[in-house]
Order: C-alpha cells, then sequence, then structure tokens
C-alpha cells in the first residue's frame, strides 16, 4: 500500500483526508506544529497522532510515495524543503482529491455561503437511497464516520467546493482543482478580503470555477443572485444551466414544511437560506437518479449540518441555536430565519467579529443593515485577536458606526458579554450565537443551562 506524509496533518480536512486514507489501507504518516480537538482525539483514535508536536524532516524520506501539503504550512516548511530536494511527489489536499477521483462523476458545491449545508443535504439524501459515493464535506455530520470518504468503486464524488486558496506553493482557489461534471453555485457575496482585495477578483474566481466544468457537464445555481445569473449568462453553449430558486413552503407552530404536487413534507431545518440550499441539493440529486418523491421524503429527517443554524438547547419558551455566520449577508440570512421562524418571541442576535475580513476596518461597512430582524443586537470582538493577526486596532465607536443601528450593544470583553447575556429575561425570547470562533472559551454547555 501507497505510503503517504501529512505535512500539517491537525487541519480540519487534512486529519479527515488522513483518516479517510489509513481506512482505506495506506500506510499514513503525519506531522504538525500545534493539533487541538476535535482532530488531536481523533487521530489518537486511530493511531495516527504524531509521537511528538513540530515538524520532522526524518521522516521525509524516498520511501514516501506521496506528500499531502496542508495550507497551515509555509513555503519554507523544513518538511516541505526535503520533500522538493528529494524530488517527491507533493499534491495539495486538492489534487489528491481530484486525483483519487478521476474516474467519478465530481459533484462540486460552491459560493459563499451554504456548501456545507447543500453538500450535507445531498450527502443525507444519497445515503437514505442507498446510493454510494466519495465524498469531502466541511463539517462532521451526524451518522457519517469522517469528513471524507474514499473507496475504489463509488461512481460519485460529492465535494464541497472551497474558494480559499489550495496550498502554501499553490496559489489557486481550491475549487478550480476539481474540474465539476455538475457544479453548483449557491451565491456570492464578497469574503476572504485578504485573499481577494476587490469584490470583482473574488467573484472572478467562481467565473472561472464555471469554466471548469468538464464537457457536456451541469451548471445549477440559485436564480435569485445577479452575480451568479450573470456568470450562468455566460457559460460555454456545452453545459445544461439549471435555475432554481425557493420551494412553495408553510410556517405553523415554529415547523417549516416544503408544499409539493399538494403534499407537505416537513423539515427539521428552517429558514429561507436552507430551504435555497434544499432546493439546489434537489436538483443535484435528480441529475443522479432520485426522484422528486425520494428526495423530498429522505430530507425531512435532515438535522443540519454542525454550527449551521444548529439548535444547542430549548426549553418551552426560549430557543438557543448557533451558526457559522459570520459575513454580513449570512448573518442577515441568518438572523432573518429565526425571526421568520418565531415571530412572536424576542430574537438576541450575538456575532463574534472573529475572521481576518470582518476584523478589517475597510470590511467593516459591509455590516450595515445585518441586524435588522433582531430584537436586541449584540456585537463581540477580542482587542487581542486583532492584535495577533496583526491588524489595525478597532474600537467600540467604530462597530456602532459599521452596523448602522443605535441600540446596538457591543462587547470587547467576554466575561462582560457573558454577564450581560445571563442577567436577561429569557421568557418567551430565543439567543442566537454566531460565530466561526467561539466567544473567547465560552463553556457552551454550562451557558446554556443557566440561560434555562
Amino acid at each position: 500500500m501507497p505510503n503517504i506524509h501529512f505535512i500539517s496533518i491537525g487541519g480540519a480536512a487534512m486529519h479527515n483526508l488522513a483518516i479517510a486514507l489509513h481506512l482505506k489501507g495506506y500506510n499514513v504518516s503525519g506531522t504538525d506544529d500545534e493539533i487541538f480537538d476535535p482532530a488531536k482525539s481523533r487521530l489518537q483514535k486511530y493511531g495516527l497522532m504524531p509521537e511528538k508536536i513540530g515538524w520532522d524532516t526524518e521522516k521525509i524520506t524516498k520511501d514516501l510515495d506521496a506528500i499531502i501539503l496542508g495550507m497551515h504550512a509555509r513555503k519554507d516548511n523544513p518538511e516541505l524543503l526535503k520533500a522538493q530536494e528529494l524530488g517527491l511527489k507533493i499534491y495539495s489536499f486538492p489534487e489528491f482529491l481530484y486525483k483519487q477521483s478521476k474516474h467519478k462523476t465530481r459533484i462540486v458545491i460552491g459560493g459563499s455561503h451554504g456548501k456545507t449545508s447543500i453538500t450535507a443535504m445531498i450527502l443525507h439524501v444519497l445515503k437514505e437511497q442507498n446510493i454510494a459515493c466519495d465524498y469531502m464535506v466541511g463539517a462532521q455530520l451526524a451518522g457519517f464516520e469522517v469528513m471524507v470518504k474514499l473507496t475504489d468503486d463509488a461512481p460519485f464524488m460529492v465535494l464541497e467546493g472551497d474558494e480559499y486558496l489550495t496550498s502554501p506553493i499553490d496559489r489557486r482557489p481550491k475549487f478550480h482543482i476539481y474540474k465539476p461534471d455538475i457544479a453548483l453555485i449557491n451565491g456570492i457575496a464578497w469574503d476572504h478580503i485578504n485573499v481577494f482585495p476587490t469584490f470583482q477578483i473574488y467573484v472572478e474566481q467562481f467565473k472561472i470555477f464555471a469554466d471548469e466544468i468538464t464537457q457536456n457537464g451541469c451548471l445549477i445555481y440559485y436564480s435569485g443572485d445577479d452575480e451568479v445569473n450573470k456568470i450562468a449568462t455566460n457559460v460555454r453553449a456545452d453545459i445544461l444551466k439549471i435555475p432554481y430558486s425557493l420551494p412553495e413552503y408553510t410556517i405553523e407552530n415554529g415547523i417549516t414544511s416544503i408544499v409539493f404536487d399538494e403534499k407537505s413534507y416537513p423539515l427539521q431545518v428552517f429558514g429561507k437560506h436552507n430551504l435555497q440550499n434544499i432546493c439546489g441539493a434537489w436538483e443535484v440529486c435528480k441529475r443522479v437518479g432520485v426522484s422528486d418523491e425520494q428526495f423530498l421524503t429522505a430530507i425531512q429527517s435532515f438535522a443540519g449540518a454542525s454550527k449551521r443554524l444548529e439548535l444547542v438547547a430549548k426549553s418551552d419558551y426560549t430557543a438557543i441555536y448557533k451558526d457559522f455566520a459570520h459575513s454580513p449577508s449570512k448573518l442577515s440570512a441568518t438572523v432573518a430565519a429565526v425571526k421568520e421562524q418565531f415571530p412572536n418571541r424576542t430574537l438576541v442576535a450575538c456575532m463574534e467579529l472573529h475572521t481576518f475580513s470582518s476584523l478589517t476596518q475597510e470590511f467593516l461597512n459591509e455590516y450595515k443593515g445585518a441586524f435588522d430582524a433582531a430584537d436586541e443586537a449584540i456585537v463581540y470582538f477580542n482587542p487581542h485577536t486583532i492584535a495577533h493577526k496583526k491588524l489595525p486596532e478597532i474600537t467600540i465607536e467604530m462597530v456602532k458606526k459599521a452596523f448602522a443601528r443605535e441600540d446596538i450593544l457591543v462587547f470587547n470583553d467576554s466575561q462582560k458579554l457573558q454577564q450581560h447575556l445571563l442577567e436577561k429575561s429569557w421568557k418567551n425570547a430565543n439567543l442566537l450565537l454566531m460565530s466561526s470562533g467561539n466567544f473567547d472559551g465560552l463553556n457552551e454547555v454550562e451557558f446554556v443551562k443557566k440561560i434555562l
């Protein structure tokens, strides 16, 4: 079996690929300069945790069949330099996945927000219908052991198509590598401004993605997005174009149902963004032989992807949700979804400015109006995070001005934020926590117990 070494094995995607190859019978080794849970525990479970933390050039030998290089490593990484010196085959994460899926039908899900949810929906339905597929998805899913699965015989490969960079030595967006047979774009909203400094440059990446669709392939796209429509209008003539939008739906007693062919299908998820995502997943599943009835029956049991409008806990009069939302468009959609689902409850929406983009002065103004649907709006940021990312200082006043809401509350002390939330009355009120971080070590379990 091949000998594969991972440089930066501790990454979310990287450690899952390492486990997937281990389960396939490969001889896997790896190193990293830091490994945290859940990667640490999962690598330990499969006997793949490095004996020591740090880089080890002695592990780079001519006996290796390939190196897989993670984005966390740097161009001057000593293991990478030795691998280059020895002339070893070096793959980025997406390059290796493409190599493994060359003879499969590749389904690639692209878009600024909702990629993980759509990919998870497709995988859920295919599993329910016993349709074999390989996959890579950006979150741990209920009922799936790993975030990456690779086999020799599955006819399909479903890939979450991330637009972030491929590796330290390959500055292409990951989704440019996959060459989809079936591509989906669900929306474009400026993100990753440290890599794509203008909206035009960012949009261009999605045009390239559409250009990479294979001959006589298929583009499934959300017709409610102007930029996506422009891309669809200008794709090659051989590409089949399939638009989608919102389904007919109802909300009764806090439950959203899709109405199709005079029949109602109650869902566990809710919100217009989720409903759009369902329609995208629906179109993909049709392309691989799933009927409307099969899809709608299967999607009823889909409970959502981790941290994607995920229910943390609830009582008779309060529900607490968490979401990965950090960009202005996703923030707005998530807040609106919870308010639409529970119109008679007060909604307290709390978000953490945590990503490079959200902590950048020039990007802050993009958040104007993002909290309009919330009854109470709260923003948290940690000055130490800004300093660590070597970004210019931002102030509470700057954040208030950017969000353009007079009653917004802004905290830069996590303890004071928690104290404020714990002192509130939660009778007939919902809390929505939004961050790609964790509000600086918020103990979610204990905190939720105190509220409920």
